[in-house]
């Protein structure tokens, strides 16, 4: 599990040891630029999440999609669900990658939405550390097409921070065709919108019923079977969507004290509600636990948000600056030590193994 802190532990100390960004842009957000060092994290994360071997809880399940892609063309897999994620396995069949050019890929593009995110907050490595334990090494090397349509979503949320609006809704597009469930993101955009002068708000809905002629309907029969009328259960729901609250709840109270944009603003106000409505639904037994889980996958980049903007909201000074950043690292690193030791399905990501390319026969005996 030593990897698993390594990837923690260096980024937290970077948190505690850096310095704000303070440089703002005009409209109140930041620059995104990636250095030397950022990229090097670009690619440790890519390659950490792409060479993994037999780590995730869903690691042979998506060997189903490799011994699909054998049989595909380019063509066929763009014309079904998922068509991105269906037509990268064809790509990777073809050129004698298997499932490593697959995680590969879905990891460099999650570690890319990543790092762009972490950019853009006020304290990026401390935004880093927050990421690491549940959205990194839970998603991403766990649900790989949510986790590379989260990685591009965060892309998308940059871009709709800074009011640019139609390329939200192009990176979230981008996302759905790995993962349609990420279409979810656009009624965040809808709910931050000024109708009466908004002028990309035709050019969104294009894309919206686009993306739903395409991408959901005539296919949400098997979402709404196998996790709503099901009423699939999922362990650790509770726990996870909690995670989510804690933040919302800090932003609905305390927002004001934030220094962000107008377009953050509204962004995480509107997160935070759908968090907060997220969990009551799930308490209150009105929505299936699994459902809800799946969806609030989407919502992690709010704690990531709130907490890297948290120590200069309630920090007056920098020693009450350093021990709101000290709480937020001992926290996540306390939820790093008890999902690696005490989660149900924890032991899907010990020991941390790296191969060379395997191909699928290898796989389905390791299977057996």
């Amino acid at each position: 599990m030593w990897p698993y802190w390594i990837l923690f532990l260096i980024p937290a100390l970077a948190a505690a040891l850096s310095k704000p960004n303070t440089d703002l842009r005009p409209d109140g957000t930041r620059s995104i630029r990636i250095d030397a060092v950022w990229m090097l994290v670009l690619i440790a994360i890519g390659f950490l999440i792409g060479f993994r071997d037999r780590v995730g809880g869903d690691w042979f399940n998506y060997f189903r999609y490799l011994f699909q892609a054998e049989t595909l063309t380019y063509t066929e897999a763009f014309l079904q669900p998922d068509p991105a994620f269906k037509m990268l396995n064809v790509l990777s069949v073809n050129l004698g990658l298997g499932i490593v050019g697959v995680n590969l890929v879905c990891g460099l593009v999650f570690a890319i939405g990543l790092v762009v995110y972490a950019k853009s907050m006020p304290r990026p490595w401390l935004a880093l550390a927050v990421s690491i334990p549940y959205m990194t090494i839970v998603v991403s090397m766990g649900y790989t097409r949510q986790g590379v349509a989260l990685g591009l979503a965060l892309i998308g949320l940059v871009a709709l921070g800074r009011g640019r609006l139609v390329w939200f809704a192009f990176w979230i597009f981008l996302a759905a065709t790995f993962h349609r469930s990420a279409v979810v993101l656009i009624s965040i955009s809808l709910l931050t919108l000024n109708f009466r002068n908004y002028k990309n708000l035709p050019i969104l809905l294009i894309i919206i019923f686009f993306m739903y002629t395409s991408l959901i309907e005539g296919k949400t029969d098997q979402f709404i079977e196998q996790y709503i009328e099901e009423k699939m259960h999922s362990d650790g729901a509770f726990l996870r969507l909690l995670m989510n609250v804690v933040p919302a709840g800090l932003f609905v109270l305390f927002r004001k004290r934030f220094i962000i944009s107008k377009n953050e603003r509204k962004i995480y106000l509107v997160m935070s509600l759908f968090a907060i409505a997220s969990f009551l639904a799930l308490v209150t037994g009105i929505f299936p636990s699994t459902a809800l889980d799946r969806i609030s996958l989407y919502i992690i980049p709010l704690q990531v948000f709130v907490f890297s903007n948290l120590p200069d909201a309630f920090g007056r000074y920098n020693g009450q600056k350093q021990l709101v950043i000290f709480s937020i690292l001992i926290f996540y690193a306390l939820v790093l030590f008890v999902w690696l030791n005490f989660a149900n399905f924890s032991h899907w990501w010990q020991p941390y193994r790296m191969f060379p390319p395997l191909d699928i026969e290898e796989a389905v005996q390791m299977r057996r």
